[in-house]
């Protein structure tokens, strides 16, 4: 047969590629002639261009303090004043505009605004929290809280970034990527990394994206508006095709992936990826339905947590990281729910949908003892003013806030750090978001400086070239 050496030339012709040319000559012989040619090369091709599997677990660089985290992220900004870091030089000048008060924040700022909420003491610690946490409250001696965070600007879109990705720019691979590409992660037959959210915040999957990390890294959003195990994730199983069929179609194609990705030196981070991807959607299917399916908890479990979307996404996160996924993230809602300008007082009813389902978290994580190696991180990605916006809002506030850290080898029944009397700025022990990131990779055994990945001709790492662990929290 003569047609293989006009090949050459013949796959040159325009809009006519080398398989097309095969198929058409000779009634498709030249195409049955390539499978043959294609199977036989596959077997000898397969055991050299083999990836190894990038999801599996690996060793930290020195022992952990946690080996999970879940994220409760209060997306559009909760109060410091109003919720762990109480002021009461606010109830005293309400009214009046200090000096500091002149600090650059989004909008225009009138006086001090006292907070509508009253704080007490709680637990062996007497540490003050706010009046719209009574659950959370309840569990003051382990909750490790951190008053002087700061970030680079007061806007949403860039300081959701810098809280999930560490650049403000959407150029950057979020936390839980980089824990995976550092980790892997425990359970092969579901995501490492989940983000639970009911529809989507203010920048979208860039938040949970790998960026210039392979892609078999990045976040699988899942939507916990509707925590139905059949349809939480979309057309994970064939009602057609049996498992044993599956399997052989995959491998198959698995096959020619990767005689491709020898073909091709074996570096091509796309294509590894998505075989990667094929592999995992398929072993989803043993569990990823059951996962979610929170009906298979017990009646007080579930009471514990309480009715809603985000006490769903809690014991869903229990769930996941109780069978290996390295991190959840678990945002508050849509949008930027916690962008109180129009009036402060609004923050009691986002406390409550999270109040109780947090601290049902908490106390479950400590029965089953997972608690000791799962970092919970609560916050959002800025604070807000002081000073009020219009008559009973706040405007956003970069200069300072809080964010709270509990278990995970962190010290609880503390509050770590200081703003100034009236809370416009962080003073004390200043802890910047690479700080937190740089700790929270510590805690889990990894020197942040050390975690790189080369890319357009440099090393890239999660704190950039910044970042300073503070051991001072850790218990």
């Amino acid at each position: 047969m003569q047609i293989i050496p006009a090949l050459p030339l013949l796959s040159r012709m325009p809009g006519v590629s080398r398989r097309q040319m095969l198929q058409r000559l000779g009634t498709g012989i030249g195409a049955l002639g390539l499978a043959g040619l294609l199977q036989s090369e596959l077997a000898a091709a397969a055991q050299d261009a083999v990836p190894g599997n990038p999801l599996s677990p690996r060793q930290p660089m020195f022992a952990p303090r946690a080996k999970r985290i879940i994220h409760l992220f209060m997306n559009g900004g909760p109060s410091q004043v109003d919720t762990f870091d109480p002021k009461p030089a606010l109830e005293k000048y309400n009214g009046q505009r200090p000096e500091g008060a002149d600090l650059k924040t989004e909008r225009k700022t009138g006086g001090l605004l006292r907070s509508p909420f009253k704080f007490s003491k709680h637990g062996q610690s007497g540490l003050e929290i706010s009046e719209i946490f009574p659950h959370l409250a309840e569990c003051a001696d382990d909750l490790c809280v951190v008053r002087s965070m700061h970030t680079n600007i007061p806007n949403h879109e860039p300081s959701l970034l810098m809280m999930t990705s560490g650049e403000t720019q959407p150029t950057r691979p979020s936390m839980g990527s980089w824990l995976l590409y550092g980790l892997g992660t425990e359970n092969q037959n579901l995501p490492g990394f989940v983000v639970l959210c009911p529809g989507k915040p203010v920048v979208g999957p860039a938040l949970w994206g790998n960026r210039f990390l392979p892609g078999i890294y990045q976040g699988a959003q899942i939507n916990n508006s509707r925590m139905d195990p059949g349809n939480v994730i979309q057309d994970i199983s064939n009602g057609s095709v049996s498992l044993a069929a599956q399997r052989e179609q995959l491998d198959l194609l698995k096959q020619m992936n990767e005689l491709h990705l020898g073909r091709r030196g074996g570096a091509d981070n796309a294509l590894e990826s998505r075989i990667q991807s094929m592999e995992m959607a398929f072993r989803m299917q043993t569990e990823a339905q059951e996962v979610f399916d929170l009906s298979r908890e017990t009646k007080q479990t579930r009471d514990a947590y309480g009715n809603g979307e985000f006490a769903n996404g809690c014991l869903a996160a229990r769930r996941l990281v109780e069978r290996g996924v390295r991190m959840v993230q678990l945002f508050y809602g849509n949008g930027q729910p916690w962008d109180d300008h129009g009036n402060i007082a609004d923050h009691r009813g986002k406390a409550q949908a999270v109040d109780q389902p947090i601290a049902a978290l908490i106390n479950d994580l400590k029965e089953r003892g997972l608690f000791e190696e799962t970092l919970i991180l609560w916050g959002g990605e800025f604070g807000r003013t002081p000073v009020s916006e219009g008559s009973m809002g706040r405007d956003h506030n970069n200069h300072g806030f809080t964010v709270w850290l509990a278990g995970g080898g962190t010290k609880g029944g503390m509050a770590y750090g200081a703003t100034d009397e009236f809370g416009f700025a962080a003073q004390e022990n200043r802890m910047h978001v690479h700080d937190l990131h740089a700790t929270i990779l510590h805690l889990m055994g990894i020197d942040h400086e050390q975690l790189t990945f080369r890319y357009s001709g440099r090393d890239f790492r999660l704190t950039d070239v910044h970042g300073r662990v503070v051991e001072d929290l850790f218990a």
